[in-house]
């Protein structure tokens, strides 16, 4: 196989993968800490109050109040209607505390 000086593959035809073996490739990703992160004594605390704080907002949003995509277009229209799905809930959450 012969190589040219200014690339990093060999000259020739067929399908060919080279793999760099630098510090750039052993970084986790993101996806990976997160995964070490959960995995930890500590992260698994914190994602049980998750699921006991946050999941039933999304849940009560998307099936009782039947949001399952937001039908507006742009950036300022859609945080406006997201922050008006979360006002209603909001607000119904405090009427359920005062009664």
């Amino acid at each position: 196989m012969k190589k040219d000086s200014h690339l990093n593959f060999p000259i020739k035809t067929g399908r060919q993968a080279q793999f760099k073996n630098d510090e750039s490739c052993k970084q986790l990703s993101y996806i990976d800490k997160m995964k070490v992160k959960i995995d930890s004594p500590i992260g698994r605390r914190q994602y049980t109050k998750r699921l006991g704080a946050i999941e039933p907002v999304f849940g009560n949003i998307t099936v009782n109040k039947g949001m399952n995509r937001l039908t507006l277009r742009g950036k300022e229209k859609v945080n406006t209607q997201w922050q008006m799905y979360c006002l209603v809930h909001n607000i119904e959450k405090l009427r359920n505390n005062l009664h």
